[in-house]
């Protein structure tokens, strides 16, 4: 009799632990349910999560007629397809212009939107002019490639040793070369040297 009972005992526990686990089971999965349901889902901000991740990459810009207009190289870039932005860790931009001229960029960051073919440079923005020997240095600039354009509106120090010059604001036109500076415009250009006014 007494080992009835102690099979029914073992028989008993085993059903109520049975129980507890579907029990158990059941609880967690309307948990999970229920919190699935309680969180919406946010498009925007899966759209800010970049889709791509590329290590030394170089990537071109192309206008509507097909030539380049931009190059670009970095040692770390990220690719947000949905936004159409790129971000660029200490970039090497060359910009070229429509005689084909090319001019160099250099920051410590950069961001590509490619819809609107618009590079932002960021952090020690230096942009060298070919063949005329004179540099401008920044803290942002921004470049419109469908415009051959490039601004920026803090201040810039645009040189050629001996000569420099200061201001608040600068834009650069790179298809024809023309500078214009504004705002608190201060410039140092030293007098020509004998032997240079000399020399034919």
């Amino acid at each position: 009799m007494s080992g009835v009972f102690s099979r029914l005992y073992r028989i008993r526990k085993r059903v109520w632990l049975l129980l507890m686990i579907v029990m158990l089971g059941g609880l967690l999965a309307w948990l999970d349910l229920h919190d699935k349901r309680s969180a919406p889902s946010n498009p925007s901000a899966r759209a800010d999560e970049p889709g791509h991740v590329i290590e030394n990459a170089e990537l071109e810009l192309y206008d509507e007629a097909g030539n380049l207009t931009q190059r670009l190289t970095s040692p770390h870039i990220l690719h947000t397809p949905q936004l159409a932005m790129t971000q660029l860790d200490t970039p090497h931009a060359t910009l070229i212009d429509s005689e084909q001229r090319e001019w160099q960029a250099t920051a410590n960051s950069g961001t590509l939107n490619g819809q609107q073919q618009r590079l932002k440079l960021d952090g020690d923005t230096r942009l060298i002019a070919p063949n005329e020997g004179w540099q401008l240095d920044t803290q942002t600039l921004y470049y419109d490639s469908q415009k051959a354009h490039a601004w920026s509106d803090t201040p810039a120090l645009l040189q050629q040793p001996p000569q420099r010059i200061r201001a608040q604001r600068l834009d650069v036109w790179l298809d024809t070369s023309k500078v214009r500076l504004t705002d608190r415009v201060r410039g140092y250009h030293p007098p020509a040297t004998a032997s240079s006014e000399e020399t034919p």
